[in-house]
């Protein structure tokens, strides 16, 4: 089992940028796709952008494409989300997610089996 853990969330005004990172433990991070959720108050849970195990593949929800950047260092263990651009319907609960099986890239959460305990993003206008 992987632990997970997400920083770098907090409050922006619209037009500005947050980097979340997220740091993993327990497992061999390079053979894992990684992702990033989010969940706003009252909406499902939905997928943001994943990463493949060895970073040479990236995957984003359409509202994010051109405004955010997937990426891990697996030397660190860590994966990153950089944020620019941010609109106040960016505002969620941000998860990090590490795929359960080795060496594919899932973009559904039913993929991923391990998750962080999410960080607050707040967007204001």
């Amino acid at each position: 089992q992987v632990q997970l853990v997400e920083s770098g969330g907090g409050l922006v005004q619209a037009g500005g940028s947050l980097r979340l990172s997220c740091a993993a433990s327990g497992r061999t991070f390079s053979w894992y796709a990684m992702g990033w959720f989010r969940q706003a108050p009252g909406k499902e849970r939905e997928f943001v952008a994943a990463i493949n195990w060895s970073g040479g593949s990236t995957y984003y929800e359409d509202s994010v494409k051109g405004r955010f950047s997937i990426s891990r260092d697996n030397a660190k263990n860590t994966m990153y989300l950089q944020m620019n651009s941010l609109k106040p319907e960016d505002t969620a609960v941000y998860y990090c997610a590490a795929d359960s099986t080795p060496f594919r890239t899932g973009t559904r959460k039913s993929d991923f089996g391990s998750w962080g305990q999410g960080t607050q993003v707040t967007v204001s206008s």
